[in-house]
């Protein structure tokens, strides 16, 4: 499987992440780009708001449904997927490969690559909150795609790692909200003697 992914990375991954670093590079986006990316650190800002749409009746269901999508995402693509592919970061497959150093924009990460972390979290509570209120979930979309974009320009994930973690946390997502909407079928909210 490593000779597979290593293979991947030069024939396709590396380019594609050379090429952003190339042409994509400014001092506006070295500066934003650090910012957006801690939007997705340890899914925190993700859970804080499934949180905060536990407190309210009306939001109930989308939070549970993201604190399910964010638990399956913990356990399926961190516990499950990190250690088992135990993909390098780019940053060191490039020194390690072809002794080119990356100067990273932020502290290199201390976890494996495949899958992004960042990604799967902001694209599961993404699709629920958009499942559920455009109003919520359309800047909550836009959001997760630049914290998506934020890691290939950051040259701390690579393309696939990526492009796997939007189609993982998409599925989580709409798993995790079905998942809740089972849950609260079966736990009726009581009305209040105002409510029709």
């Amino acid at each position: 499987m490593q000779a597979f992914f290593d293979q991947l990375a030069v024939s396709f991954d590396l380019p594609i992440l050379d090429w952003i670093q190339a042409h994509l590079a400014n001092d506006l986006l070295d500066t934003i780009m650090p910012i957006i990316t801690l939007f997705g650190d340890g899914g925190v800002f993700w859970i804080a708001v499934a949180v905060l749409l536990l407190c309210f009746p009306k939001t109930r269901k989308t939070g549970l449904g993201m604190g399910f999508a964010l638990l399956m995402g913990l356990l399926v693509c961190n516990i499950t997927l990190k250690p088992l592919v135990q993909r390098t970061r780019p940053y060191d497959f490039q020194l390690e490969q072809f002794g080119v150093v990356i100067h990273l924009l932020i502290d290199a990460e201390s976890s494996l690559s495949f899958p992004s972390g960042h990604t799967i979290a902001s694209f599961e509570a993404a699709t629920v909150l958009l499942k559920n209120d455009k109003r919520m979930g359309i800047p909550a979309m836009i959001l997760a795609v630049l914290i998506a974009f934020s890691r290939l320009y950051l040259y701390v994930h690579y393309p696939t790692d990526v492009i796997f973690s939007v189609f993982a946390g998409t599925l989580f997502g709409f798993l995790g909200n079905a998942l809740a909407g089972r849950v609260m079928a079966r736990f009726p909210q009581k009305r209040g003697k105002f409510q029709a």
